[in-house]
């Protein structure tokens, strides 16, 4: 995926069995990874970007994918586009969506208690080995090594996007230039693929981004703007 993964699994479990949990989360991600590369040019996703899969030929999870991805299309009124770089890139959807399947399936097989981060797309359940919930710091958008929030929580899909780490990527759709305005934008759902998501529309809207977030439900956000401006949704569950 091109970013940093670590996971911490907080249960009380044999060693053996927390291992091969660990092992089970980490292939599951490569095989993702090998699926919905863009940068590999026999990945499925690339395969078929080509036309040389035809829909019906892809796998389940690449239609699964490719469904949610139109469905976030018109939720955010076309400002989340798979196709904005003029080629098939689902990558805003496909990491948050794959950690949380992740962390589904560890939840699933009894690891009740973890944080997984894909690249500072987290998902935190239960607790941390201490018995508190789990904090989450949020990246500063100029300071490599200092966070700008801290947010804590026992069920939480925090996801973040933002052109600090590879400039101004995120495009806006509608200008098919690259957004400007917004710095980092976090979003707080319950769902990490959603979250990621919605995450990368904001940006793409621009300042507009802060009243879309504002507006949307079920979820809460952090914005940072390009002048340095902090804004968050009154309810985020923020550290002391």
């Amino acid at each position: 995926m091109g970013t940093a993964i670590s996971l911490d699994l907080a249960d009380d479990l044999p060693a053996a069995l927390l291992r091969e949990l660990a092992d089970e989360v980490f292939g599951w991600l490569r095989e993702v990874d090998a699926r919905f590369s863009t940068y590999r040019a026999d990945s499925e996703v690339c395969r078929f970007d080509r036309g040389e899969l035809s829909f019906a030929e892809t796998s389940t999870d690449l239609r699964t994918v490719l469904e949610r991805c139109a469905e976030l299309w018109g939720a955010t009124d076309g400002f989340f586009d798979a196709y904005a770089t003029g080629r098939l890139d689902p990558s805003g959807y496909v990491k948050g969506w794959s950690a949380q399947v992740a962390s589904d399936r560890l939840r699933a097989a009894g690891a009740a208690n973890h944080c997984l981060n894909a690249g500072g797309d987290v998902r935190v359940r239960g607790h941390s080995v201490t018995g508190r919930p789990w904090r989450i710091g949020v990246r500063h958008p100029w300071e490599a090594t200092a966070t700008c929030l801290v947010l804590t929580g026992t069920d939480l899909a925090v996801a973040t996007s933002g052109v600090y780490e590879r400039g101004p990527h995120v495009l806006d759709p509608r200008r098919g230039a690259p957004a400007r305005g917004l710095r980092s934008v976090t979003v707080v759902g319950a769902d990490l693929g959603l979250a990621d998501a919605y995450a990368t529309a904001a940006v793409a809207m621009g300042p507009s981004g802060v009243g879309w977030l504002d507006r949307l439900p079920g979820h809460l956000h952090a914005v940072v703007t390009d002048d340095a401006r902090q804004l968050h949704s009154t309810a985020l569950p923020l550290a002391d």
